[in-house]
């Protein structure tokens, strides 16, 4: 089964800009980020492949100064916003985990297998 899950309004995202919410997914409660860049939205699980921690040091706070990387407050590791790759840090060559998510008339989707609420 598929469902969605609406999370927000693309506008309420900056350009370039990040936001934390927390689902369910798959009966689990569950910490994401989103990330705008340009009219693309990219989704990920709010964890460090390193160490497991959250990625981000203040609520909504993924990225890195220049805006152009995620970057991890723990060991302040980089990855790419288009594919979650880990560019450097102590885990180069691993990546965030990604989640489906799409644009739909001005909403920000997030969809899941085994179904996700919101």
């Amino acid at each position: 089964m598929r469902s969605r899950t609406r999370l927000c309004w693309l506008d309420e995202i900056a350009d370039p800009g990040s936001r934390g919410f927390s689902v369910v997914i798959a009966g689990r409660t569950e910490s994401i980020l989103l990330v705008r860049k340009g009219g693309a939205v990219f989704a990920y699980h709010n964890r460090c492949p390193h160490t497991g921690s959250p990625l981000d040091w203040m609520p909504d706070q993924f990225l890195n100064l220049g805006k152009d990387h995620i970057q991890c407050a723990t060991h302040a590791a980089l990855f790419r916003i288009e594919d979650g790759l880990c560019v450097a840090g102590p885990c180069t060559g691993d990546a965030l985990t990604a989640l489906p998510v799409a644009v739909d008339k001005g909403e920000i989707v997030l969809g899941t297998k085994g179904g996700a609420s919101g």
